[in-house]
């Protein structure tokens, strides 16, 4: 126990350095089918955001399903995201396991059928408080079968995660 009449440190210093450091490695996981159209976008936009306001953030992404593991993301999210100044072409494809919600603070899923997925692998009710969908009350649209989603879906991801940070941190910018 720490004797607050003799430390340098007051209680609320202490706390104030509790939390940030809390904030400043914390770990996100971004969630789709096939972790190869929105979910490489939102773990590069996340991690874009983060490093802007030096957060620290730790962002990684997966697909509920293992069609494309080992794989980049889709030329066309690589193509979407290079547009704004984001490079996702490193990323690598892999799929969601149980020992993501020990590895990660919070995890976000893009639609319905990704939080259904994801939560059904949670060991915990601990572990299933940490899945939401990006979006808080809507899907993000699966934008693979239509060349001319790849923009709007960007566009959706890039407020939902501004959203996020401003949730998770109370940062108010844009």
């Amino acid at each position: 126990m720490v004797d607050w009449v003799s430390s340098s440190i007051h209680p609320t210093t202490h706390l104030i350095n509790s939390i940030n450091h809390l904030l400043k490695n914390m770990k996100l996981l971004m969630v789709c089918l096939g972790n190869i159209c929105r979910s490489p976008l939102a773990e590069g936009v996340m991690q874009h955001l983060s490093n802007e306001q030096h957060l620290g953030w730790t962002v990684d992404s997966v697909g509920t399903g293992g069609w494309h593991v080992g794989e980049a993301p889709d030329r066309r999210s690589i193509r979407v995201a290079r547009e704004h100044g984001i490079d996702i072409s490193r990323q690598v494809c892999r799929k969601f396991s149980q020992s993501d919600f020990n590895n990660f603070d919070h995890i976000f899923v893009m639609d319905n059928y990704n939080l259904q997925d994801v939560l059904a692998m949670a060991p915990d009710g601990q572990s299933a408080e940490k899945v939401k969908l990006l979006l808080v009350d809507k899907e993000v649209p699966d934008p693979y079968y239509d060349n001319n989603q790849f923009e709007p879906v960007f566009e959706l991801i890039e407020e939902g995660c501004k959203d996020v940070i401003r949730n998770l941190t109370g940062l108010h910018k844009n």
